[in-house]
């Protein structure tokens, strides 16, 4: 110990704070997600994981992505293995304009920024628009990652309930109202219209309108995360928020319709916040890879990417209806879960007084982990609620992991009807969500 530090020990006096550990008071608010610290447990082999959303690449032309790649560093890797722009490879941002335009949005390349996944979009978005203390709107539940980036900007957020059909309009306009009169305007509204993350809804098209006049009329923005718009099993897809309203904040990526390890999103801004997004980017990065987001642009100039999403899209269909046959077959009465139409994610709540956060280590133990609800509140809510994955194990792995599951809630319930009390105490006694689930 210093001899400073011994003389100050030695007086009672407070010990001095090492100097590498006098952290931004915004570290308080950067804590892992209850997602991450489940993985190590959840990647154990003889554990059926329906907690974490990693998309199925078994349907990925690998041969032909490994030719292209070794093409791509004998002609071009003088480019592809140098730094970049800021703002991306101006063949991808026009590329990416192709993709968009099946939403229907119209866009200007130079309007997009790509970046390293879309949670650095998210990361940027939030840097950007928000000092400590901003209010931002959320739908509850939301995104974990987008909760983790504003709680370490130190934003607050005010949840908005969902129904089977999304958000609900008229409760924004509540939410809206009550902030307005405590002098409150919320730098933005934060929003998964399609397949949302982890609810599984999808925003219903007659009130996406009805929601950006909402918070038009309020002078909040709108931040529309859209990773999941291009799988939806029916074949149908739903018109972007941006294809409405040309001031929305679009972020998009190529994680969950390409391949996520290679790390390449993107946002669509509108023009006054392009060159701060592209400045808080070089702050961050300097530049986002040239090598893979060319990977990506060579794929989706050589390979048809439309019939490769048609492909998961398949695929993930099948491993939704397993999971809906197990949860009919094997749930206990009084569990209810939404039917997704596209998307990762399945969204369930269990009886009053089974606590999805205090069972999780007997869920485990029985061999099977999920999501628990409170993971996905920035407010103490999802106490009764769980998301389900069923994007990546074998549909045979998923009954599996249901029937496991469903024998665990069940077990909770015994332990109630035996005692008349909850089967173990709540952990942080927050207050139950509305869940939103196709009755």
């Amino acid at each position: 110990m210093p001899a400073g530090a011994q003389a100050a020990a030695a007086a009672g006096a407070p010990l001095p704070v090492r100097p590498a550990e006098r952290f931004a008071a915004r570290t308080a608010g950067m804590t892992a997600s209850e997602i991450r610290a489940l993985f190590a447990v959840a990647s154990r082999p003889e554990v059926v994981s329906l907690a974490g959303g990693m998309p199925n690449l078994a349907a990925l032309p690998l041969d032909a992505l490994a030719a292209e790649v070794g093409h791509l560093v004998a002609r071009d890797g003088q480019v592809a293995l140098q730094y970049g722009s800021a703002q991306g490879v101006p063949a991808l941002r026009e590329q990416i304009c192709a993709v968009m335009a099946l939403e229907g949005i119209r866009a200007d390349p130079d309007d997009i920024v790509v970046t390293v996944g879309s949670q650095m979009a998210l990361d940027l978005v939030t840097r950007i628009y928000c000092d400590p203390g901003d209010v931002l709107l959320a739908e509850g539940p939301s995104y974990v990652g987008a909760l983790g980036s504003f709680a370490a900007y130190q934003a607050r957020v005010v949840h908005v309930a969902m129904d089977e059909h999304g958000l609900v309009p008229e409760l924004l306009r509540d939410a809206l109202r009550s902030l307005a009169a405590e002098g409150v305007t919320p730098k933005f509204l934060y929003t998964i219209p399609n397949f949302h993350n982890p609810a599984g809804v999808t925003l219903a098209v007659e009130r996406r309108a009805e929601v950006l006049e909402i918070c038009a009329s309020y002078g909040v923005a709108v931040v529309e995360d859209n990773p999941y718009g291009l799988l939806g099993f029916s074949g149908r897809t739903y018109p972007a928020l941006r294809s409405m309203d040309r001031d929305v904040v679009y972020l998009g990526s190529f994680s969950k319709t390409f391949a996520s390890g290679l790390r390449v999103g993107w946002a669509l801004v509108p023009p006054a916040v392009r060159d701060r997004l592209v400045l808080a980017a070089e702050s961050a990065v300097l530049c986002p890879p040239n090598f893979t987001q060319m990977i990506v642009s060579r794929y989706l100039a050589a390979h048809d990417w439309r019939s490769q999403i048609k492909s998961y899209t398949e695929a993930y269909r099948e491993r939704r209806d397993a999971m809906l046959d197990a949860l009919d077959a094997h749930m206990p009465e009084g569990c209810t879960w939404n039917v997704p139409d596209g998307g990762f994610y399945v969204w369930l709540t269990v009886p009053d007084g089974v606590d999805t956060k205090a069972m999780l280590p007997r869920a485990v133990t029985a061999r099977v982990a999920y999501a628990s609800g409170t993971g996905f509140y920035a407010d103490g809510f999802g106490s009764r609620q769980l998301r389900m994955s069923y994007c990546y194990p074998t549909p045979e792995r998923i009954t599996e992991g249901v029937r496991r599951l469903a024998g665990v809630i069940e077990a909770e319930m015994d332990v109630m009807r035996t005692f008349g009390s909850p089967a173990r105490p709540a952990l942080g006694g927050g207050p139950q969500a509305p869940s939103p689930h196709t009755p």
